[in-house]
């Protein structure tokens, strides 16, 4: 009854739209942590994420111990990324760049399975900077025309195609051309690792009004 009593309440004082929006279920992210990622393509994407209403789990790759990153900087993860797995399907993976932090996330064969069942599944991957290397790796956008920073762009061979220099890449919803920040046509793109590239994966999850309004806030030069 008292459960009853407080849900009735809490429509009356903010209406049923906005009691609805509260209950909604949010739409969920799994970003991966692994040694040597780059600090700012993890946490401003975990802090943008969630200012736009997604519920992120920042995994770490190993477990779920503090985590050193590419400038000696330690983050620590939510939970492990075997127990963070059992919670899925994720609406969006994101691994973030970092060169030493690329190549485990390209070694490990848990990273492989979880990109490609979200792969299969038709959801969205974003890989950051140098992170599209673990694509290649494992094999996950066949055929598609992904972005990488420069100095991996070599390595991503015949399998993935990259014909842009810009950091942010998104697969298996999106194909991608890029200019500037911010998406038209459908197709995501962003040259920074800054707050822009993750308004980009807001607004693939939760759409343009809800990107366009944490803007603002953040004093974001669009």
């Amino acid at each position: 009854m008292r459960f009853v009593y407080r849900t009735i309440t809490a429509v009356k004082r903010h209406g049923f739209k906005q009691f609805h929006e509260q209950c909604r279920i949010m739409p969920k992210a799994l970003v991966i942590l692994s040694e040597g990622a780059e600090e700012m393509e993890t946490v401003i994407a975990v802090d943008v994420l969630r200012r736009g209403g997604i519920d992120v789990t920042l995994a770490g790759l190993m477990n779920s111990d503090p985590v050193l990153c590419s400038r000696n900087v330690k983050i620590v993860p939510d939970a492990a990324l075997s127990d963070a797995v059992k919670q899925g399907p994720y609406d969006v993976v994101v691994c973030p760049g970092g060169a030493n932090g690329a190549k485990n996330l390209a070694a490990s064969k848990e990273v492989g399975e979880i990109l490609q069942d979200q792969e299969k599944g038709g959801r969205v991957i974003a890989a950051v900077c140098a992170a599209p290397i673990a694509l290649a790796s494992h094999k996950v956008g066949s055929g598609k025309n992904v972005t990488s920073h420069p100095s991996v762009k070599d390595k991503l061979g015949k399998y993935i195609t990259s014909k842009t220099t810009v950091t942010l890449c998104f697969v298996v919803v999106f194909q991608f051309t890029s200019t500037r920040d911010r998406s038209t046509g459908g197709k995501l793109k962003s040259r920074g690792p800054g707050p822009a590239s993750s308004l980009e994966i807001v607004e693939a999850i939760q759409g343009k009004e809800k990107a366009d309004s944490l803007v603002a806030p953040m004093l974001v030069k669009m």
